[in-house]
């Protein structure tokens, strides 16, 4: 397989990465990408940092083949201490990724759900530096409006039912429910009558308000077969403001409704 032994001394003096993971589970296999980028930057960086693989799989082939697709280092499949280290780090969860700093010292328990939100930006994982990230998202909430959500340079418009654009601007000072949904997702066409029924009610009563369907169909045809069956507004099918949204409410599944007050800024999440 091409692969060496490599001492513990050579890690001396670097921050590393424990990486618990299950090469089976897709949710891991998801993350590693994610992770691979990320380590690769690292390196190009010059930074003082390592990953370590922790493997959970049940046979070493799984191993084998997982390992394969990874940069870094990991515990051979047989070693003991691979079991010691789940209970030690108390780890619940897959994927997980328990940074060391360089004096051994555990700096975070989990790191999965930081970069999966900032990316790079997060490293080198201190508390130090995520107090430095919360800092920076407080302040964009406070100064967070419906336009800065919903505007992203010449993308400054949803449509309406007849595919026409409404300008983001005629929705400010309006409570917006942004509905994250897909026809492919069998609770997301579950739950689309109980919320027409309940958009309808409000808007008999309230004026401002409207709800904006962001979808996760995979093709133009899916997207415009479920928005035929809403009464509200939409993103356009494959609008890279999707993403940013989905970053910003931190959508992980859907449905999801990601209430918008007057002021542009988050009223709850559900």
């Amino acid at each position: 397989m091409g692969q060496r032994l490599v001492p513990v001394s050579d890690l001396e003096g670097k921050s590393i990465a424990l990486y618990f993971s299950l090469s089976s589970y897709r949710y891991c296999v998801k993350f590693t990408s994610v992770l691979v980028e990320i380590y690769e930057k690292l390196k190009a960086m010059k930074e003082n940092f390592e990953i370590i693989l922790i493997p959970l799989d049940d046979d070493e082939e799984s191993f084998q083949q997982g390992f394969g697709s990874m940069p870094w280092l990991s515990l051979p499949f047989k070693d003991r201490s691979r079991e010691k280290l789940v209970r030690y780090f108390e780890v619940s969860t897959l994927p997980t990724l328990v940074v060391l700093g360089p004096d051994g010292k555990t700096l975070h328990p989990n790191v999965v759900e930081a970069i999966e939100e900032y990316g790079i930006q997060a490293y080198p994982f201190t508390p130090g530096r995520f107090q430095e990230l919360a800092d920076v998202e407080k302040a964009r909430q406070e100064a967070q409006t419906l336009e800065s959500l919903l505007v992203s340079r010449e993308l400054d418009f949803v449509l309406d039912k007849g595919g026409a654009k409404v300008s983001v601007s005629s929705l400010v000072g309006k409570n917006i429910l942004l509905y994250f949904s897909a026809h492919r997702c069998p609770p997301c066409r579950a739950f689309l009558p109980k919320l027409i029924e309940a958009y309808h009610k409000i808007k008999e009563k309230v004026d401002a308000f409207e709800v904006i369907f962001i979808s996760s169909d995979q093709d133009q045809a899916a997207f415009d077969e479920f928005f035929a069956t809403m009464p509200w507004l939409a993103l356009p099918f494959g609008d890279k403001r999707k993403q940013s949204l989905s970053r910003v409410f931190k959508v992980k599944g859907i449905p999801k409704l990601v209430a918008v007050s007057p002021t542009g800024r988050r009223s709850q999440r559900s």
